[in-house]
């Protein structure tokens, strides 16, 4: 096994350790760190970057070609590392002779060491890896807002310095929703990043949501799905928004995935709180306004390709999210575009 030393909570300096250790390409840009992977080591992608409040987030996009271990300990800034896998999986321990403990597929995981102990991850070979690192700085004076979370932090997760925390959480298909949009964005510069914030502090308030759900159900199955299962929701939903013109009854979409109608039902409502049904026509009603806003497509046309066969309900629903008529959101649009 091969093992990285990080030992900066600097993300130029823990990118320019891995491009020592791993070699590869990197480049920066608006602040955005990524190290490009195709040797002996592996094949993929690192990407980081530093945001406000001393957060920064780090993405493993990546294969080994052998066992990888990196060795995280930043003794000067104490920071908790919120976790989250969305395809593999990887083990933790506390040291080097600490105890493993497994990180699966949609499984949310807190980590925070002691006073210079490190914080190892066990990579496999030869086993496509997708995981995020939101990583919190929680040293410093509550000197404003941002420093304040930090600080609540850690009083949550690390309030004796002396004793290491750690936390395996249920499977959690939110997450996976919101590193999939986190992923899509095309945006460059300050907008990209923006946007990466966003989605970043998402994830840290779903996977604190996490934790908090799982204290107060120590005792209750979360979720009944099996991983098999929860892969089957996630590229249903991809299905659903990249056809939404598709009809899309219950039976359909149960036999499409081979789930129950009750398994479909659960999945959805563990990764987006809604219905089945209610999902489609969200996807339904956005794939309209987008129509609406970038194509000379007139409403009739529309109602159309999204599907929906009757216009007057096509408007109700319309109106329910945008709380405007389709045709007076197009004319309104067009006016402001008119304009622009």
């Amino acid at each position: 096994m091969k093992t990285t030393f990080l030992k900066s909570g600097s993300i130029s300096n823990m990118f320019e350790q891995m491009q020592n250790f791993f070699g590869g390409v990197s480049s920066e840009q608006t602040g955005e760190f990524h190290l490009k992977i195709n040797n002996d080591f592996g094949q993929g992608v690192i990407k980081g970057i530093a945001l406000k409040g001393g957060i920064s987030y780090i993405d493993f996009d990546i294969i080994f070609n052998e066992d990888v271990c990196v060795s995280l300990k930043t003794p000067d800034t104490s920071p908790i590392y919120f976790t989250y896998c969305t395809q593999g999986q990887y083990s933790h321990s506390f040291g080097k002779d600490g105890e493993r403990q497994t990180l699966e597929k949609y499984q949310t995981g807190i980590l925070a060491s002691k006073n210079n102990e490190e914080n190892n991850l066990y990579f496999d070979k030869d086993q496509a890896l997708k995981t995020v690192l939101i990583v919190v700085n929680t040293t410093g004076p509550k000197s404003n807002e941002e420093m304040d979370l930090n600080y609540m932090l850690r009083h949550t997760f690390l309030k004796n310095e002396n004793v290491s925390y750690l936390y395996v959480g249920s499977y959690n298909l939110k997450i996976a929703d919101v590193v999939k949009q986190l992923d899509a964005i095309t945006q460059k510069g300050l907008v990209r990043n923006l946007l990466t914030e966003g989605y970043v502090h998402m994830i840290l308030g779903l996977e604190i949501q996490q934790h908090t759900d799982d204290l107060a159900n120590r005792n209750k199955n979360k979720s009944s799905l099996s991983e098999r299962e929860m892969d089957a929701i996630t590229q249903l939903s991809d299905f659903i928004e990249a056809n939404p013109e598709k009809p899309m009854s219950i039976k359909y979409l149960c036999r499409k995935t081979g789930l129950s109608p009750r398994k479909l039902q659960e999945g959805f409502k563990m990764m987006h709180d809604t219905t089945v049904t209610d999902y489609i026509r969200d996807v339904r009603v956005k794939k309209a306004e987008y129509l609406i806003k970038n194509t000379d497509l007139n409403i009739s046309e529309v109602v159309y390709s999204i599907g929906i066969t009757s216009r007057s309900y096509f408007s109700k629903i319309f109106k329910q999210k945008y709380d405007c008529c389709p045709k007076h959101y197009k004319d309104q649009y067009n006016t402001i575009a008119a304009t622009a």
